[in-house]
C-alpha cells in the first residue's frame, strides 16, 4: 500500500509539477529609450494596438510616463495578449504632457517610434512600426533630437 501511494505521488508530480511561478497569461514588452540627452522632463511611453488609431493623442492602448534620466530610461508594459503592437515614446522636456509641435505641426520635442522608424515627411505607418508580442520581449529605441 504504501509503494502504491508513492507511485500516485510521484506520477502526479510528473504530471503537476510544484512551481513558485505562478502560472502568467499575458506578455510584458520592455521598451529601453536611448540617446537621451539630459535629464529634464518625462519620457512618455505610448502602446498603439489598433492600427487605425496609431499616433492619435488620446486613443493609446496604454500610456505611461516616467522621470527622463539620462542617457537611457526603462518601461515595461505588462500583461499584453500577444498582438502587434507599436510604440511612439518623446521627450517631453517641459512636463506639459503634450508633445509640443511648430507652426507646421512638426514635434520641436524629441521623439522617436519602434523598429527606430524615422519619420520623412509624415509620421510613419503602424505596420513600419509594429512588434509581433508572442513572448516576453525587450526592445530599444533611440531618441531623435
Amino acid at each position: 500500500m504504501f509503494k502504491l501511494a508513492i507511485g500516485i505521488f510521484s506520477l502526479s508530480y510528473l504530471l503537476f509539477p510544484l512551481s513558485n511561478k505562478p502560472f502568467k497569461e499575458g506578455f510584458d514588452l520592455t521598451v529601453k529609450v536611448t540617446s537621451l540627452q539630459h535629464s529634464k522632463g518625462l519620457i512618455e511611453f505610448a502602446l498603439y494596438k489598433n492600427p487605425a488609431l496609431f499616433t492619435q493623442t488620446g486613443k493609446t492602448h496604454r500610456l505611461a510616463r516616467v522621470d527622463a534620466k539620462a542617457p537611457e530610461v526603462k518601461f515595461q508594459f505588462t500583461d499584453l495578449e500577444a498582438s502587434n503592437y507599436a510604440v511612439v515614446v518623446y521627450h517631453d522636456d517641459n512636463s506639459n504632457k503634450i508633445c509640443d509641435k511648430n507652426f507646421f505641426g512638426i514635434p520641436t520635442e524629441a521623439y522617436a517610434f519602434s523598429n527606430n522608424m524615422r519619420p520623412k515627411l509624415s509620421a510613419p505607418s503602424f505596420e513600419e512600426c509594429a512588434i509581433k508580442l508572442d513572448k516576453d520581449k525587450v526592445i530599444s529605441i533611440k531618441m531623435v533630437y
